[in-house]
């Protein structure tokens, strides 16, 4: 196609502004506020979010080693007493996780115990779908860090705003204001030349923002095009840069976990600006052989999680990042024929780094008042994101989550 009838086709198929989408039309107007924004906001604080995917059995991961309907209900499936890292009289720690003990033992690791919703879903998607909207209702389309993220881009400019370290953008990071970037690894998250041809990169690269600096601004549709191909180089950049000149302190696992959090310390210690990343790891969904399987995973999590907050410390920057985990849901409290576990409700999240004050938060669920055979949500999730949102981003949580949530005081 010629250059001329690539932008003819360009200008019809985007229309006018009056047919445009709602999504697109929220876009435009955001970067054009963006343009116009005021100074750079940056107080330095990152928060991390790390999914634990497929529905981690809270119940063999804060074990409660004291009281026998734990035992009772999971026939060769129970933790022993002698076998956990314990946190006081009655709690222990899954032994898979060291690390996680020795941030305890230092004041540094704080749970949250029976985070869950009203009526829950047992669906994996619906219920993800749930918790990265902060909409039980399962009706509001954007991300709860979206929604942050959209209200925040007036105010900062940074190329990494937000960050995910995967394949696809979280839900949680959705948002039509914002280009928010998703790297699966360096190699991938660059301009993909053809490598024939290597010395043609430039040019290649330059003429691909000549046809959209020429051809787009006259298009309903520009600003956001525009902003998002400005945002993808900009950010690409960034990011190889920080790589380039990054001295990792601490020998990560060799993992995909341990691999994302290092390119979120990169990131973080090129000061390129973000304010909140993503990263995940999957396997928590024990249907069957739970013992072999949660400790490898709880193993590499706490693995890399203590390389990553070893490698912040080393640098200067713990007091300046807080990591939060969650699952889309707990783990039945009854073990099944398969010596694993189902779908269940409610289950324990942790905060840790440098800003926590380390300690047990929120209300256990009883064990002798289940709700079909599930644990009772005792601490709805939103007043988990209020804590992290109004304690550390900053920001009403209000804005964010639709209505008020109360938080815990479990920041230093």
């Amino acid at each position: 196609m010629k250059r001329r009838d690539f932008l003819k086709v360009g200008m019809t198929a985007v229309g006018a502004s009056a047919l445009m989408p709602l999504v697109f039309r929220r876009a435009t107007a955001m970067a054009s506020q963006q343009r116009s924004g005021g100074a750079p906001v940056n107080d330095g604080r990152v928060l991390v979010v790390v999914q634990m995917a497929g529905g981690n059995d809270g119940l063999n991961t804060i074990v409660p080693f004291t009281d026998g309907r734990y035992y009772d209900a999971r026939q060769g499936l129970a933790l022993k007493q002698v076998d956990v890292l314990p946190l006081d009289a009655a709690n222990g720690l899954h032994p898979a996780m060291p690390h996680f003990k020795e941030l305890w033992d230092a004041g540094l690791l704080a749970v949250v115990e029976g985070v869950g919703y009203p009526n829950p879903n047992f669906s994996h998607f619906v219920s993800m779908d749930i918790w990265q909207a902060a909409d039980p209702a399962n009706k509001i389309a954007d991300g709860w860090l979206g929604r942050y993220f959209a209200a925040r881009a007036a105010q900062v400019e940074a190329p990494f705003l937000g960050l995910a370290i995967g394949r696809e953008l979280p839900t949680a990071f959705s948002t039509p204001a914002v280009a928010i970037p998703s790297v699966e690894s360096l190699a991938t998250y660059q301009f993909q030349a053809d490598g024939r041809a290597p010395s043609l990169t430039t040019a290649r690269k330059q003429a691909l923002f000549d046809i959209y600096e020429k051809g787009i601004p006259a298009s309903a549709y520009g600003a956001q095009f525009r902003d998002t191909l400005k945002a993808a180089d900009s950010s690409t950049q960034t990011l190889q840069a920080a790589a380039a000149a990054y001295k990792p302190t601490v020998v990560y696992p060799t993992t995909g976990l341990g691999n994302a959090l290092q390119l979120v310390s990169q990131a973080i210690a090129a000061n390129t600006g973000v304010k909140v990343c993503h990263v995940s790891i999957g396997g928590f969904d024990t249907h069957a052989n739970e013992i072999e399987d949660q400790a490898r995973q709880l193993g590499q999590m706490s693995a890399a999680l203590g390389a990553f907050y070893q490698d912040l410390k080393a640098r200067s920057l713990d007091s300046k990042v807080l990591i939060m985990t969650w699952s889309e849901f707990g783990r039945r409290v009854k073990s099944n024929a398969s010596a694993g576990t189902d779908h269940g409700s409610a289950a324990p999240l942790f905060f840790l780094g440098t800003p926590v004050k380390g300690g047990f938060y929120g209300q256990r669920p009883d064990l002798g008042k289940l709700d079909n055979g599930n644990l009772r949500y005792t601490v709805d999730f939103r007043s988990v994101y209020a804590t992290a949102a109004e304690g550390w981003l900053g920001v009403s949580a209000k804005d964010l989550l639709g209505g008020t949530f109360e938080s815990f005081p479990l920041l230093r």
